[in-house]
């Protein structure tokens, strides 16, 4: 178990400009790679596959965290903020919808060891 957080950041392209979305999304991994606690953060788009026939919006960040100080500090960069409210907020923004989830690996409950610290 840890204190990873896993986050899924998907997104509902306006009609006509997935490429465009997909490219400032990218556009955004450099410098969040470079942020203390990022492990992986990776936008892709959904391609079909007979083994994976479940719906999903089009485009999908996949990120782990070290923890959730980590991803807030993430959430609170002004590189961030301006994607949001350029990209999603704005009538002329390029997202119709988006769907930012957080997760853990550790169940509910779970009996972590007791720390000697």
């Amino acid at each position: 178990m840890s204190s990873k957080v896993y986050c899924l950041a998907q997104f509902q392209p306006k009609p006509g400009k997935a490429s465009e979305l997909f490219k400032v999304l990218q556009s955004l991994e450099p410098n969040t790679l470079r942020e203390d606690g990022c492990l992986q953060y990776r936008v892709t788009r959904h391609i079909s596959s007979p083994f994976a026939e479940g719906s999903s919006f089009p485009i999908v960040f996949n990120e782990i965290w070290a923890d959730m100080t980590a991803f807030e500090a993430h959430c609170q960069r002004q590189e961030i903020v301006d994607f949001f409210n350029d990209y999603c907020l704005a009538e002329d923004g390029l997202a119709a919808d988006w769907n930012v989830c957080v997760y853990s690996d550790e169940p509910e409950n779970y009996d972590a060891p007791k720390s000697t610290s």
